[in-house]
């Protein structure tokens, strides 16, 4: 099941960036952000689900120390990027509908470069500086962690040396990389709304909200969850419950993000049939040949 879901994952996310390059009717912004929020979710996705497959084909289910820290480095560092795309997105979508006369000269395309290249660059920033202080920790108990994949605090717990610091500075860096981005999703998600429900045409309003539902939707089931998992009781009885919220992030919102794209989004449908027709009619023409 597994291996299927990965699959997909791949195959729909590589789907939406050739989408995204070959048609130039997605050279959008809104387009751009889409493309590098499919690269992201294929990294993000790869960082787990193969190691988790090779734990569950074979008997093999250890880890190294060294191995460990690079799965923590690019998930974090990964999850942390999506944060900040995501908020990029939500920043585009409130220019477009709450400002629409300003949208060309505020979201130009160096403006979109640089919001792509400070996300991914604040993603690995973000996580290189807790790597670092993580690397000199000493183990000298029991090394098992049960989990899918290489979390930060289960790791802390374990370890025999003096985690203040870092469990301090895990917090702070939370704190200062993950809630901005949040709450500029948030605010620009509050005044899209409220500028939608003020326009008098039924017709324009469902226009207007059907250019942002997608991404909502993918916020909504990308934060939800994470407040889930980590606002939930460490509580022995809750241990799984916390795997099955765990899941759906890692896992479930990559697989969900190329099929709410591409099902609610008439631009991507359009571009997909199109390439669908391309395909079939050079199909025919080499077996006319």
């Amino acid at each position: 099941m597994f291996l299927v879901i990965y699959i997909t994952v791949v195959a729909g996310n590589i789907l939406i960036i050739a989408l995204v390059v070959a048609d130039q009717h997605l050279h959008f912004h809104m387009y751009f952000f889409l493309g590098n929020l499919s690269c992201l979710e294929t990294c993000y996705t790869s960082t787990v689900l193969p190691r988790m497959l090779v734990s569950l084909l074979t008997s093999g289910k250890t880890i190294s120390f060294s191995g460990f820290l690079s799965q923590l480095y690019f998930f974090d560092s990964l999850a942390c990027t999506e944060c900040y795309l995501l908020a990029a997105m939500s920043y585009d979508r409130y220019l477009a509908i709450c400002k629409p006369l300003h949208f060309s000269t505020l979201m130009n395309n160096s403006f979109c470069l640089q919001l792509a290249a400070g996300s991914w660059l604040n993603g690995c920033l973000a996580t290189a500086i807790f790597i670092l202080f993580m690397s000199p920790l000493i183990f000298c108990a029991v090394n098992e962690i049960d989990h899918f994949y290489c979390e930060s605090i289960p790791l802390i717990k374990l370890s025999c040396s003096d985690t203040h610091l870092i469990i301090l500075l895990d917090f702070i860096l939370a704190f200062v990389f993950t809630l901005p981005p949040f709450l500029l999703t948030l605010t620009s998600y509050v005044c899209v709304i409220t500028t939608i429900l003020r326009i008098p045409s039924t017709t324009r309003r469902q226009k207007a909200f059907s250019t942002c539902s997608s991404h909502l939707i993918v916020v909504t089931i990308f934060y939800g969850t994470i407040m889930i998992v980590y606002m939930l009781p460490k509580h022995d009885t809750l241990r799984d419950l916390n795997k099955v919220f765990s899941l759906c992030y890692t896992v479930l919102t990559p697989l969900a993000n190329p099929l709410i794209y591409s099902l609610r989004n008439r631009e991507v449908k359009e571009a997909m049939s199109k390439a669908v027709s391309k395909c079939s009619f050079h199909q025919k023409n080499m077996q006319r040949f």
